[in-house]
Order: C-alpha cells, then sequence, then structure tokens
C-alpha cells in the first residue's frame, strides 16, 4: 500500500495541542516520521515504526504534584499498583500516549479506505448540559446528519468541532468560561463508521460492539459508552425499536431504521454504525481543592501545568483513530477466515463407501465420484453408519 506521512499527519495536526484558545497552550507540531516498515512510499509487510518529538514539556510544573495525589487521576492507583509513579506528567495515564493511536488508525484508516470505502466521522455532540439538538433521540434528521456528516463539514465548526452553529458557540462560550474559572468541562464525542462490510464481529464475548467499548473506554477521561439507541432504546416498545428489514435497491436486506447502530448479535448488518462516547471533565485543574497528600495529611491543591479544560475538540481523531483499528482488527478476522477455506485441503473424494449387499457377497468399496448423478441424491446412512446407495438393491457402482 502506498503510505507516506503526509497519509498519516492530518489527523495528527487535528489532534494536538494548542490549537486553539480552548485547547492546552501547549505548543507541538506533532510532526510524524515514519522509521520502518516502507520503502518508495511503500509498505513492505514489515512493522511500521513511526516517532513523533516532544519538542515543549516542562517536567517542573508537576513539582507540586510530588506530595499529592491529584483527585480523579490515576496517580493514586498507579502508585498503589506498581509502587512507583510517573512524576512529570501522568506517564501512561497521560492523554499524550494517544498521539500513537492517531498515528496506527490514520494506516488503518487508509487501508479501509481503499479497500472497502469505510469513511469513519466524529464530531461533539455535547459539552456540559449543551447538545446538539436532535442527538438524544435518533430522528430522521439526526440520521440524516450521520449519513451526510464529513470531517470537512466538523471541521468547518472549529475549535469545538459541533456540526450545528448555534450549539457550537454555545460550547465554545462555555468552555471558555470553566477555562478562565481554572476548572474543567465534559462532553460527549458520536462517532459514525459508513460502507462497513456485513458481517464483521463475532458472537459472545468477541462481539463487535463490545470490542468498540473496549477501545473507546481506554482512552483516557471517558466514563460511557453507547451504541445505537442506546439508553434511550430502554424507554421503547419492541414495536417501535425493532429495525424491520426492506430490500435494497442492489437486492440485498437493509433496514428501515437503524435503532441496532449498525450491528445485530454482535456482527455488523451493512448499515452506518454509530456511537456516542462520554469524557469526563479533565482531572489536572488549576482550582483550588481541598484534597489530602500521599502522607494523609490534609492540604490544598492548586494544579499547574498546561491543560485542556475541555477534552473532547482534540478527542474527535482519537475516536476516529480507535474505530479504526477495531475495524481493521475485524476485517483481518474475517480475511483470515475465508482465506482458510481455500487453503484446507478438500475433503478426499473416496471415502471407502460400502453396500450391504455385494452381488458376489462381499463387500465392495464405492467410489462416490462414478455414482450417476441420478443415483447421488440416494445416499443414505444403514444402522451401522455405512453410506449406502438406496434404491439400487446392492448395485455396486464403479464394477463396470
Amino acid at each position: 500500500m502506498a503510505l507516506t506521512e503526509a497519509d498519516i499527519q492530518p489527523q495528527m495536526t487535528r489532534r494536538r495541542p494548542g490549537q486553539s484558545s480552548l485547547a492546552t497552550p501547549r505548543n507541538e507540531k506533532d510532526a510524524v516520521k515514519i522509521q520502518s516498515g516502507t520503502e518508495f512510499g511503500y509498505t513492505l509487510g514489515t512493522p511500521i515504526g513511526l516517532m513523533v518529538q516532544n519538542e515543549d514539556q516542562r517536567p517542573h510544573d508537576y513539582s507540586d504534584m510530588d506530595l499529592y495525589p491529584r483527585p480523579s487521576h490515576a496517580d493514586y492507583t498507579y502508585l498503589a499498583k506498581y509502587g512507583v509513579k510517573a512524576s512529570s506528567g501522568g506517564g501512561r495515564s497521560s492523554a499524550r500516549e494517544t498521539i500513537g493511536r492517531v498515528a496506527a488508525g490514520a494506516i488503518a484508516e487508509k487501508y479501509l479506505s481503499l479497500a472497502y470505502g469505510v469513511e469513519i466521522v466524529s464530531f461533539v455532540s455535547s459539552v456540559g448540559p449543551i447538545h446538539l439538538p436532535g442527538s438524544v433521540d435518533s430522528t430522521p434528521e439526526y440520521m440524516s446528519l450521520l449519513s451526510t456528516i464529513t470531517r470537512e463539514k466538523v471541521d468547518a465548526f472549529l475549535p469545538v468541532r459541533c456540526p450545528e452553529g448555534e450549539s457550537n458557540s454555545k460550547m465554545a462560550q462555555l468552555i471558555a468560561e470553566y477555562r478562565d474559572k481554572k476548572d474543567s468541562i465534559g462532553g460527549t464525542v458520536t462517532c459514525v463508521i459508513k460502507n462497513v462490510p456485513i458481517g464483521l464481529g463475532e458472537p459472545c464475548f468477541d462481539k463487535l460492539e463490545a470490542k468498540l467499548a473496549h477501545a473507546m473506554l481506554s482512552i483516557p477521561a471517558t466514563k460511557g459508552f453507547e451504541i445505537g439507541s442506546g439508553f434511550r432504546g430502554t424507554e421503547v416498545p419492541g414495536s417501535k425499536h425493532n429495525d424491520a428489514f426492506i430490500r435494497s435497491e442492489n437486492g440485498k436486506l437493509s433496514t428501515v431504521t437503524n435503532n441496532s447502530g449498525g450491528i445485530q448479535g454482535g456482527i455488523t448488518n451493512g448499515e452506518n454504525i454509530y456511537f456516542k462516547v462520554a469524557f469526563k471533565s479533565p482531572a489536572t485543574i488549576g482550582h483550588a481543592q481541598e484534597t489530602s497528600k500521599y502522607d494523609g495529611e490534609a492540604g490544598i491543591l492548586e494544579a499547574k501545568g498546561r491543560h485542556d479544560p475541555c477534552v473532547v475538540p482534540r478527542a474527535v481523531p482519537i475516536v476516529e483513530a480507535m474505530a479504526a483499528l477495531v475495524i481493521m482488527d475485524a476485517v483481518m478476522i474475517q480475511q483470515a477466515r475465508e482465506t482458510s477455506r481455500s487453503l484446507l485441503p478438500p475433503l478426499p473424494q473416496n471415502l471407502g463407501i460400502k453396500t450391504p449387499t455385494a452381488l458376489d457377497g462381499r463387500e465392495k468399496n464405492v467410489d462416490p465420484t462414478k455414482v450417476p448423478k441420478a443415483e447421488q441424491d440416494k445416499l443414505v446412512i444403514d444402522s451401522e453408519g455405512r453410506k449406502i446407495v438406496g434404491g439400487s438393491e446392492g448395485k455396486v457402482f464403479g464394477d463396470e
């Protein structure tokens, strides 16, 4: 597959800090460099190594946090589990680690687009109590938005990335208010995956919605996930919630509605997959908080550093990346299953079929390939588990 940094960088730029006054002021270019796995602009089939330099780190901003575990942060739990903690910014619990996810997701997404025409678009659907109109319910207008939304449309509503003018402005104002108060606020990101092949996903424990939930809830600051009608579906009777089938223009079945969110029984049905991810208010804030130090002594923590007052505007490409990786995994699993069918040798044709009575009193082996076509549908199994030709009265085919 053709692959250069230009295929990856756009998503890195959408995620990078310092892109607006509503994000952390940390200024990083987040320029990605391919280190291995390609040659002359094409992948080699070997592992692809990527590197992004950190250029604006300030570890001294975290000096006061050596005394305090930040409330609702991973400082305490990491220390309790491992006996050590990263003192320069949270380590693996920092959202900085998501840069690798976005880079890998961009590569997966290019393959999915080339091979299947898959398109993945995310947008901010709420900040605090402000919601994108219609996002609470799967109304026809909202379904139309999901079908027509593009990244270009989403990015036309920077810096928040809510694709509706009035809501976008209100969300931006709310984030600015919390930023000025040295506080933070949460929100939700909605994602839609279009042109998904039918049949991706597994039954029981590896259902595709379970894989998506697992991936999304691995993103820092996530606290909730719902797919399709989600929790709203608990309030609707089955007679209204069920997605009736209809014959589409291409002759295949499709659904009139899409409350299932494109997945039924853990397996894709060909409709758009759509889901919502909830992000909590960022834990690190400059607002004074009464909390205890590691030694148990009460104190006041006023966190320093540069942090997002709301993460959802920058979480949009992260959600897209994780969605791409999940779909890519599902495609590879399905491809392996289908490939294995052609790799496995066929069953031997000479199964040693015996007739219960032979003309000369001896049991004869019958080659099923020499059984006349008219008699092949008469093959039955006798009481001893042997396959015989019913109605042939002991005739042994192949003796002619």
